[in-house]
């Protein structure tokens, strides 16, 4: 397995990946499928702004899973945190992948200065919250019923990760 930056050519993976988890899991609340052109616009919006889309590959450049982060919020204040979202194949969950994704995204966001990274996960998704918390994520809030989907209620928990030990947002970033 390789992981690397998402090029032109990993849409279809990045699509597939995505519906499936529209399709079959609480990981994402939309209830409507994308086309490529949606993860294609999503993409370059992605990297115009500076941030990474990140895929994991098998030997024949299959993609077995992506990670991105963006802006957690559109105001000035927020600039120095970010909201990240990764995606495993079904067939290739439980194997490392997420793990690997997570770690190659957090020291993204640490080289390019981000502060904080912010998880929002389904709060019945026990295997994504062990995750971070395996990454050193803490529990920072539960929100109740604030979405749908499948029929059911749905909780949001939030997570998060401090990258740096800045204690003033603007002087240099020193390791954590």
């Amino acid at each position: 397995m390789e992981i690397r930056d998402a090029g032109t050519a990993d849409i279809e993976g990045i699509t597939a990946i995505y519906n499936d988890a529209i399709e079959h899991t609480t990981a994402i609340w939309n209830e409507r499928k994308i086309d490529a052109a949606n993860r294609l616009t999503w993409l370059t919006d992605r990297q115009r702004a500076g941030y990474p889309v990140l895929v994991a590959v098998d030997d024949s450049g299959g993609v077995l899973g992506c990670a991105s982060f963006g802006d957690w919020r559109a105001w000035d204040g927020y600039r120095h945190t970010v909201e990240h979202s990764i995606y495993v194949r079904a067939d290739q969950r439980g194997n490392g992948i997420g793990k690997a994704l997570m770690t190659a995204l957090i020291e993204r966001a640490k080289s390019i200065g981000k502060h904080v990274m912010v998880a929002g996960i389904e709060a019945g998704n026990t295997g994504s919250i062990r995750l971070h918390e395996r990454l050193g994520f803490k529990h920072v809030g539960h929100l109740k019923e604030v979405g749908t989907k499948f029929g059911a209620w749905l909780d949001l928990a939030f997570l998060q990760l401090t990258l740096d030990a800045r204690t003033v947002p603007d002087e240099p970033r020193r390791e954590q």
